[in-house]
């Protein structure tokens, strides 16, 4: 079936005499999670995974993708005619297309879903090459292409944001000034929800709206398709004097501007904005100011936070209870039915508003996967001996919330052991980490992959990410990763107030995956004659599984935090347990 598309795709590339075309997976303001109307790399390829690009050409088609998806990738794209290119082990795309477009002539792409950043990489790289930045090949082919997503905007209170608009609005504009800027063009749906106190439903498990924002020392205009926004959004916006354009006006509204200092994020807008802009203005390319002021929760929001992480540990630890007992007792349990069945315990709770990613549940060696998804074929049985790795989260108006727990069922071997373990002091060594205020993911990050690497191991994915607030589950610019990656932001210094998750991991391929993560808010130590000193509070409350660790492998520190985080995790938790499930928690959070 992919191959038959494929090969319309490249008929259609014939006709519009096209040597290559770039699909990626963002949408119109390269967002990492789409709405089902951007899925045109998914629709063509047949690779779910959330990062990847494909580049077709008249005989062939290339995906590249990160080491998240390696296994997923090869296994999805089989028989498709797409050769997998692995990310930081082939050629880059960018290196690819040197060499490919030496005896070509034509690149296109549609111009709304690349990033500015990239294409005018490209342009440089390939100099004396035609680019078509205007046709949507995909709308051409895919005929059975889902409509632009559609959900009603709704208003987060104070009591859940802690500051209100124009308060944002003014820190943005200080920034504005402060670099010189007439306008500021903000394309983040992440971002714009942050400012505004919006929130929608366009992308699944992604709280935002499409839209972009005009702002100048004037007014702001918001543009956003005016349908979904009913009459007490309406009158909110009125009242902040945001003014309101249709979504695709903004076009129209950036040809009218001339001789203006705009700030914008390169990598953020699309290439069409940028392109109706840098002839007639000096463009300003600096990171939005929104994207550092969003990661800094303030002191509401990291209480509100707090909250979200106790309701979604109640629905994590009854969800462990459950598999633990019904495991032993035989109860009859797949990947996809204990997935369903933690949605359900996520549910139960009121304060819930969607689950902040789709639950990656996988068994054995499913969970070498790093973002496995369960199909009715590839569905396990949860029997037999083996690890069960779960990565799920959700949205609460409090926050959202990401963790992972790897689950012993059976017996284990002594080697799964010691790789747990291992994955445990990984864990726990970030967890545990002081430091000067001024260092970033980078500088830290050795501090979770240093027991992996005296194993002569590694993890092909950051260490961790920032959390958005009933936002996207993956925000920036904090993360932990071992190096900077070109093309991608640089990770930023630590600044109290960020969430970020720690998420160490051993994954053997055919074998077994192991994954333990919490969230932390940095917070600071102590400021002396030596500087300021920063750490980590952690913020996820569930028992890390002690069937699985080797206790002579953990030091007398490592015991200490893990012994003192379960005594945190069962005052906090036990309250909203029945007198069986804290009979339970009680011997899953003993000292060790």
């Amino acid at each position: 079936m992919k191959m038959e598309q494929l090969e319309l795709f490249q008929q259609q590339m014939k006709i519009y005499n096209i040597d290559a075309y770039i699909i990626p997976t963002g949408d119109f303001h390269n967002s990492e999670y789409v709405s089902d109307y951007f899925k045109g790399r998914e629709w063509l390829s047949g690779f779910t995974g959330s990062a990847g690009t494909l580049l077709v050409t008249i005989d062939n088609a290339y995906l590249w993708t990160d080491g998240r998806y390696f296994i997923q990738a090869q296994e999805e794209i089989e028989g498709n005619g797409i050769t997998l290119m692995k990310m930081g082990e082939d050629k880059t795309l960018e290196e690819f297309l040197i060499e490919f477009m030496k005896d070509k002539s034509t690149l296109a792409f549609d111009g709304r879903v690349l990033p500015a950043s990239q294409v005018i990489s490209l342009k440089e790289k390939l100099p004396n090459k035609s680019f078509v930045t205007d046709i949507d090949l995909v709308g051409n082919v895919w005929k059975e292409r889902p409509k632009l997503p559609y959900s009603l905007i709704y208003k987060l209170d104070k009591l859940f944001t802690g500051t209100v608009y124009k308060e944002k609005l003014e820190m943005i504009r200080e920034e504005m000034k402060e670099k010189g800027a007439d306008y500021h063009i903000l394309s983040s749906l992440e971002d714009q929800a942050w400012l505004y106190n919006l929130r929608a439903n366009d992308v699944t498990h992604t709280p935002v709206f499409l839209a972009y924002t005009i702002i100048s020392f004037e007014g702001v205009t918001l543009y956003v398709d005016p349908t979904k926004i009913d009459y007490s959004v309406d009158k909110y916006l009125n009242e902040n004097d945001i003014h309101t354009k249709g979504y695709f006006d903004i076009y129209s509204t950036l040809k009218t501007l001339r001789g203006k200092k705009i700030l914008m994020n390169l990598n953020k807008v699309n290439y069409q904005i940028y392109e109706q802009t840098y002839q007639l203005n000096e463009i300003i390319n600096s990171e939005d100011p929104s994207s550092l002021l969003k990661a800094i929760k303030n002191p509401t929001e990291i209480e509100n936070i707090k909250k979200a992480h106790i309701r979604d540990g109640v629905a994590m630890t009854k969800f462990m209870y459950y598999l633990k007992t019904g495991f032993q007792e035989g109860q009859e349990m797949s990947e996809i039915s204990v997935s369903d069945y933690l949605e359900e315990l996520r549910r139960a709770d009121k304060g819930l508003v969607d689950l902040s990613f789709n639950t990656i549940c996988g068994f054995k060696e499913h969970a070498a996967m790093m973002h496995y998804s369960a199909t009715p074929e590839s569905n396990y049985k949860i029997k037999g001996n083996g690890f069960l790795l779960v990565d799920s989260g959700g949205h609460y108006l409090e926050g959202t919330t990401d963790i992972t727990r790897t689950f012993a069922l059976g017996s284990i071997s002594n080697e799964m052991k010691k790789h747990f373990t291992t994955v445990l002091k990984s864990n726990i060594n970030l967890s545990m980490a002081v430091f000067l205020k001024g260092c970033t993911g980078v500088t830290l990050d050795v501090l979770a992959r240093g027991p992996i690497w005296q194993l002569e191991m590694d993890y092909k994915c950051g260490t961790g990410h920032g959390v958005g607030y009933l936002l996207s589950v993956h925000e920036g610019p904090n993360s932990f990763r071992w190096k900077d990656v070109p093309g991608r932001a640089k990770s930023h210094e630590f600044i109290p107030g960020m969430v970020t998750t720690n998420e160490p991991g051993i994954y053997i391929k055919d074998k077994y995956g192991i994954r333990i993560e919490n969230e932390m808010v940095c917070v600071e130590k102590s400021t002396n004659e030596y500087g300021t000193f920063l750490g980590f509070e952690t913020i996820t409350y569930c028992p890390i599984d002690l069937d699985a660790i080797q206790k002579n492998l953990l030091s007398q520190a490592e015991k200490d935090w893990l012994n003192d985080y379960h005594e945190m995790v069962f005052k906090k938790i036990s309250p909203f347990l029945s007198k069986e499930e804290k009979e339970w928690l009680k011997d899953y959070t003993k000292k060790i």
